[in-house]
């Protein structure tokens, strides 16, 4: 059964897309930690990002890192933090995060609340800003 991420990449779920290519996808998490956190997904279905082949692996952190740098361009933020954490979606991600302060970057915070327009201000802001 696909995994809602994959569902997301095939069309079925709308989301606010950064980016994409052959392998790769990105796009703006709905439960934001701060403006701009954004997930970096494999479109191969792999549940732990460790068992992915390495070719993947090289390629899914060379795209997140021109989303990172797009991010750091595009919100205001001291750096972008990137986690790999996710268990409760069984298909390998990477959480980038834009912070002023470390304590930004707990994944227990409270989400903040973004209208539509403002979901859909950050990720166009962000793609705008890809390299």
């Amino acid at each position: 059964m696909a995994t809602i991420f994959t569902k997301i990449i095939e069309g079925q779920i709308p989301c606010y897309k950064i980016a994409e290519t052959d392998n790769c996808f990105a796009f703006l998490d709905i439960r934001p930690l701060t403006k701009g956190h954004t997930l970096v997904i494999p479109k191969k279905e792999v549940d732990y990002l460790f068992d992915l082949e390495d070719k993947l692996t090289a390629e899914l952190n060379i795209f997140a890192k021109a989303i990172a740098k797009a991010i750091d361009k595009s919100v205001d933020c001291k750096r972008v933090g990137m986690l790999v954490i996710g268990t409760e979606v069984p298909h390998a991600h990477i959480h980038l995060i834009p912070f002023n302060k470390e304590t930004e970057l707990n994944i227990k915070n409270k989400p903040i609340e973004l209208s539509v327009e403002e979901f859909k201000t950050v990720a166009q802001k962000i793609s705008s800003n890809i390299e």
